[in-house]
């Protein structure tokens, strides 16, 4: 009867268990801001305010050991978007590259573990963004995909 009344409080307790939930991950990219141009750095020359990404910084995550494999525009998209160096991803230049969006990219990794994603802004790879993403495009002021 022990054994019974255990194993139910076993079920009961795994069964009233709620799933962990997600965080949510909101991941800005902009283009030439070195970290001197971002006040939340405390550069000493403090040659911009920026309080609403200092806001940012302070309540969310700050990355303060980075490292830029690619500055140019389109290649440094394609390093962020796959994990790999340009020469292993197959965009280097924002001339002639052309991104390879059969690649396995970081949106798709968090499709496929349940998240929603969404590009808003500028794509500049060269590709069809579609396939790089496996989203549904939005023609907007800006270049928009969404997952769903």
């Amino acid at each position: 009867m022990r054994l019974l009344a255990l194993l139910l409080c076993l079920v009961s307790g795994l069964l009233s268990a709620a799933p962990a939930k997600q965080p949510n991950i909101v991941f800005i990219f902009s283009d030439d801001h070195a970290y001197q141009a971002i006040s939340a750095y405390g550069d000493s020359r403090k040659l911009i305010q920026t309080p609403n990404i200092d806001r940012i910084a302070k309540e969310g995550m700050r990355f303060d050991r980075a490292l830029v494999t690619n500055s140019i525009c389109g290649p440094c998209r394609a390093v962020i978007l796959t994990g790999k160096y340009s020469h292993l991803n197959g965009f280097y230049n924002n001339s002639n590259s052309v991104f390879n969006g059969a690649q396995t990219t970081f949106p798709k990794l968090l499709k496929a573990a349940g998240y929603q994603t969404a590009l808003i802004g500028k794509w500049h790879l060269n590709s069809d963004h579609r396939a790089s993403t496996t989203g549904r495009f939005c023609k907007a002021k800006a270049s928009t995909t969404i997952h769903r």
